[in-house]
């Protein structure tokens, strides 16, 4: 995808243009007043906030896990401004004050086995759609692999790839999750379409050179942040994965 010099000022976006009938769908990349049409080979998702509603399930766990710990008083708010720190051991040091020893980080995993957390309204549906159109399910998350399983199984859940933030080495908004992605489906990251509700999100999809895809169902989508496309639903992400190239 060119991205250069030429086209920084020209804003990028992605169109789904329907006919009439609103059964055709073209997707277009738009530079300024150049369209070409583009191919988007895999979704990667994002988890919290986007596949799955834990807004309270996942804070709350932390603020119990401080507790035990014996650490200061924290809230939710606090948990939250904490996120962009990366995995929860990071997260969970940050907000008791001090280095953790192995054992002390398995708090927080204790606190978050058994939590109620339910996926968003049609992601079931679509992620059954993608493996019925022979798709992987590649989730790229914030907090580790060992949290993810977790959550995605009390959502009732199963990724095929889940890219957690203990397997890179830069959080997001770093392009690392998204390289390993392209690397691990053996595509590039020019190919990929990352589907996030978080600016930090959007932001990781736009270093890699990647497609973002602004979930404006989670709990931290900002209107305000720039991205490719927003998607209403997590169905309309369907038509965008239909799209060829002449040739293709």
């Amino acid at each position: 995808m060119p991205d250069t010099d030429r086209d920084a000022d020209c804003p990028r976006r992605l169109v789904c243009q329907a006919s009439a009938s609103a059964e055709k769908r073209i997707l277009e990349r738009v530079f300024c007043d150049r369209i070409e049409l583009v191919v988007i080979d895999h979704a990667v998702w994002d988890m919290d906030g986007t596949l799955i509603d834990s807004a309270r399930a996942v804070p709350e766990a932390f603020v119990r896990a401080v507790g035990v710990l014996n650490g200061p008083t924290v809230n939710i708010d606090d948990v939250i401004a904490a996120y962009w720190r990366g995995t929860p051991e990071v997260i969970l040091a940050h907000l008791v004050g001090r280095e953790l020893r192995l054992s002390e980080h398995d708090t927080y995993y204790r606190e978050l086995d058994g939590v109620q957390v339910n996926a968003y309204p049609g992601v079931l549906a679509t992620l059954g759609a993608l493996r019925t159109g022979g798709l992987p399910i590649v989730v790229f998350t914030g907090a580790s692999t060992r949290a993810a399983r977790i959550l995605l199984g009390a959502a009732g859940l199963e990724a095929d790839i889940i890219i957690g933030g203990d397997r890179v080495e830069n959080p997001k908004p770093a392009p690392d999750g998204m390289r390993l992605a392209a690397k691990l489906l053996d595509t590039t990251p020019e190919r990929l379409l990352l589907i996030g509700d978080s600016p930090l999100d959007l932001r990781a999809a736009k270093a890699a050179g990647s497609f973002s895809a602004a979930a404006a169902w989670g709990h931290m989508h900002d209107p305000a942040e720039p991205a490719d496309v927003t998607l209403p639903t997590p169905e309309d992400l369907l038509p965008l994965l239909r799209a060829v190239t002449p040739g293709d």
